[in-house]
């Protein structure tokens, strides 16, 4: 691929990880504490003294309303985490093993392979980013790290697929997996142990003539791991996160759609923005809810979907992040007809994550929530590392993966 680093060598190691034990594991893994609110968290919790969330989202053991980043909450996580692990719920490994992480998600499977990567990589961009972090959020993955003397929460990771790595993996899977459930969202996760000197070691060799891996999820992780390292000077386990490895043409992406929850300030009526829309978007029909194909727009308001089209001469043109359809629903419609110039910081939008479908889209606008609501098509993993090669940065929200790693399936002490 294009401006890859010349000369970057990726450098993946085995570890020691902290698992669950097998049988608990169905209890203890949860999604990642990003996903949910608190109350989502502490319903999903309350009846599960083993769950993970007690560590990864602790204000839920402390009164409602505590703010999410005082010492308590901190100390109540390392005091969960603590007990898991006194319980013998979490137990590590007595020697540095590589893993692999296989998810099944209805017709789609994805496996991939779960290493510390280093922070050495992500610092000398031969790990590749695609997106802003917040200062305060990596502050919060920092104190999480730092109090838990742990990463919990692996970075997804995606490397250019090789014909190689994927008969290796398959090979090693023939086996019974250690690890094999069946979470509540119907999602089932496996994990197998790579302990052989011979397969470890053919592994990081291959690993290693890679030029470049890509951020999929997780940069808040991957930059407060690297925060982290350098505060240490290195010391420990510091030097490496957690990750999970996944080749590029297993990954999902869905679409991260739109809600707006007013029209422009200057008092746009719908029939006016409808108007102004089709300076931008060709008509393609109505009742239509989700585009099937790259250029095209799901757009709802007044109880009402229609499908719309880029323009050809706004789609067609510039480069691999001109032609996002994220970006050109922000360059086109969002900054000039809503006044959103900046949608990290606008109160005015909000961002749906595909997996809710877009019957969420049209609860928020029925219920008076959001205004009107755009469905997009998903951005392309190929688009994502052309525009990471480069080295660009796509608008806020331009990816959902699916399914999500789960938490405590894999933890790395530092």
């Amino acid at each position: 691929m294009a401006n890859v680093m010349l000369g970057a060598m990726i450098g993946i190691a085995p570890f020691k990880a902290l698992r669950p034990t097998p049988e608990l594991a169905s209890r203890i893994c949860e999604l990642p504490y990003d996903v949910m609110s608190s109350e989502e968290a502490r319903e999903i919790a309350q009846d599960n003294p083993l769950s993970f969330l007690h560590v990864s989202k602790p204000e839920i053991d402390l009164p409602p309303g505590t703010d999410i980043y005082s010492p308590e909450v901190y100390s109540k996580g390392r005091e969960n985490f603590d007990r898991l692990i006194s319980q013998g719920a979490l137990r590590q490994d007595a020697q540095a093993c590589y893993y692999v992480y296989r998810q099944v998600m209805g017709a789609h499977s994805q496996c991939g392979l779960v290493a510390a990567a280093s922070c050495e990589d992500y610092l000398g961009n031969a790990i590749k980013k695609h997106e802003y972090t917040r200062p305060d959020k990596e502050d919060d993955r920092v104190r999480h790290i730092e109090v838990l003397g742990a990463q919990t929460g692996p970075v997804f990771l995606v490397h250019e697929a090789r014909k190689s790595i994927r008969e290796h993996v398959m090979r090693l899977t023939e086996q019974p997996p250690a690890v094999d459930f069946v979470a509540a969202d119907q999602v089932r996760h496996s994990a197998w142990v790579i302990s052989d000197p011979g397969d470890i070691e053919w592994i990081t060799r291959e690993f290693a003539s890679m030029p470049a891996l890509y951020i999929a999820d997780g940069h808040h992780r991957c930059a407060a791991a690297a925060r982290v390292y350098r505060s240490r000077n290195g010391a420990g386990a510091s030097a490496r996160f957690l990750s999970v490895i996944f080749p590029h043409d297993q990954v999902r992406i869905l679409a991260y759609n739109r809600v707006l929850t007013g029209l422009n300030v200057n008092g746009l009526s719908p029939e006016r923005l409808i108007e102004k829309l089709g300076r931008v978007f060709d008509f393609v029909r109505e009742g239509v809810s989700a585009p099937s194909q790259k250029c095209e727009v799901g757009f709802y308001i007044g109880g009402k979907w229609r499908l719309l089209r880029f323009k050809r001469e706004l789609a067609g043109n510039g480069s691999v992040m001109d032609r996002l359809d994220v970006e050109l629903l922000q360059k086109h419609v969002l900054a000039p007809f809503f006044g959103i110039d900046d949608p990290r910081k606008s109160e005015r939008i909000r961002f749906v994550g595909g997996i809710r479908g877009v019957g969420e889209l049209e609860r928020l606008v029925d219920s008076g929530s959001g205004a009107c609501a755009f469905s997009m098509f998903p951005t392309g993993i190929r688009e994502l590392m052309e525009i990471a090669d480069a080295g660009g940065i796509m608008p806020p929200k331009s990816t959902w993966f699916e399914p999500k790693l789960r938490d405590a399936m894999f933890c790395h002490l530092l």
